[in-house]
């Protein structure tokens, strides 16, 4: 639905009932992807397309139902017709399922902010319940670029397992299908929910070109990133030598990241270990509204970074937010398992988890909510202690920024 934002958030802020019918499945060959929608107002305007034009009368007049008789949401299935030319079909030879429910901005508030922050180019995704409880169907839950909730139609656990799986979605920046729920622990219903996410790919900044960068470029883009490997030595950055990145820039480190764009999703990885380097570029990204900060050295690297950083002026509490040495402890040796092993501490920050085995753990495997982090309510004392005992005196202080 995001397709149609700005006509959308004209709409709502008009607070009138519309019908939206939404590709919420595809099979075969088909014009457009799933969560692409059309939406027609109660005055008949339409705006959005779902198939190129093939079946748009169909959906049309079924969206006009919707709106008549204020009912609950339908399903309809086309696919190509071959026993009639001019039956309601595609021709492309493909099948797509369509979910159309209307749509009432003055009990859904959130949709103008949501709208709004997706007209302005900011990142946003909207969960979709397109399968499930008939009483759940056509559901909206809005989450906004920095995690928080802009609002839902849901309640209980249920909402709080389907914003988590919003924000998931958002941090790769694409649009997905899943399945959640069936536990009576985090969700009881069994839902289909598709997320509309509005949102450039997160970025993933690697500092020093070598071997390990390699990896974790690969890792990187496999996880969604837009990854860019920066160094000082044209020798070494070359886009031959990192295959698997988007962009590699020669310049010094920390000119680099002061003139580039980052957000709250943003990866820095400074893998360089050589001071010259490290403390210009790690003074400014611990300064810097980013979701993760790690960089490579041994224990006795680390404590003299952190004097450096602390003789330059770097406060406390910035300390507290950098990851050092870098990555979960898996006993990794090669730069394919110390890739894993840094992706794996960025996933666990992201989701404010502990990084601990689940075989250690007791409840559920899927928190209700991945926000929590140490020293807040959402983390009980054993996972606290769990934590503790895992991570350095810094780390203790470390909150995790909302995505």
């Amino acid at each position: 639905m995001l397709n149609i934002a700005d006509t959308l958030h004209h709409w709502c802020r008009e607070a009138r009932p519309f019908a939206l019918a939404t590709i919420v499945d595809t099979s075969g060959s088909t014009p457009l992807p799933v969560g692409t929608s059309v939406a027609v107002h109660e005055d008949g305007d339409v705006v959005g397309s779902i198939s190129g034009g093939c079946v748009e009368g169909a959906v049309y007049e079924l969206c006009r139902q919707v709106l008549a008789d204020q009912g609950a949401p339908r399903r309809a299935r086309f696919g190509y017709s071959d026993a009639d030319a001019f039956a309601v079909g595609l021709t492309c030879g493909g099948e797509l399922d369509v979910l159309v429910q209307r749509i009432d901005p003055a009990a859904q508030p959130h949709l103008v902010t949501v709208l709004a922050e997706a007209v302005g180019g900011r990142a946003v995704a909207m969960a979709h319940v397109v399968d499930g409880p008939a009483d759940l169907l056509g559901s909206l839950a809005s989450v906004l670029g920095d995690g928080s909730v802009a609002g839902t139609d849901l309640a209980g656990n249920t909402a709080r397992a389907v914003t988590d799986q919003t924000r998931a979605a958002l941090r790769t920046g694409r649009t997905a299908r899943s399945t959640l729920g069936g536990d009576a622990d985090t969700c009881p219903e069994r839902l289909s929910v598709l997320v509309h996410v509005a949102a450039t790919r997160p970025r993933m900044l690697i500092f020093g070109a070598v071997d390990f960068a390699a990896a974790l470029s690969q890792a990187g883009r496999f996880l969604g990133y837009r990854v860019t490997v920066c160094d000082a030595r044209s020798v070494f950055a070359t886009p031959a030598r990192f295959p698997h990145a988007d962009e590699v820039v020669t310049d010094w480190p920390h000119r680099y990241l002061e003139h580039t764009e980052v957000d709250a999703r943003t990866a820095i990885c400074v893998l360089t270990h050589d001071a010259k380097f490290d403390i210009p570029l790690l003074r400014l990204a611990l300064d810097l509204p980013v979701g993760y900060v790690g960089a490579m050295g041994s224990r006795r690297t680390h404590d003299g970074r952190l004097r450096l950083l602390h003789d330059s002026g770097v406060r406390e509490e910035q300390l507290s937010r950098l990851h050092s040495p870098i990555g979960l402890d898996l006993g990794a040796r090669t730069p394919e398992e110390t890739a894993v092993s840094i992706t794996a501490e960025i996933i666990a920050q992201s989701n404010g988890a502990s990084g601990s085995p689940l075989a250690q753990r007791t409840g559920p495997i899927h928190q209700l909510s991945g926000r929590a982090v140490m020293g807040t309510p959402g983390l009980n004392k054993t996972t606290q202690a769990m934590v503790s005992s895992q991570r350095s005196p810094e780390w203790a202080a470390f909150r995790v920024p909302q995505p």
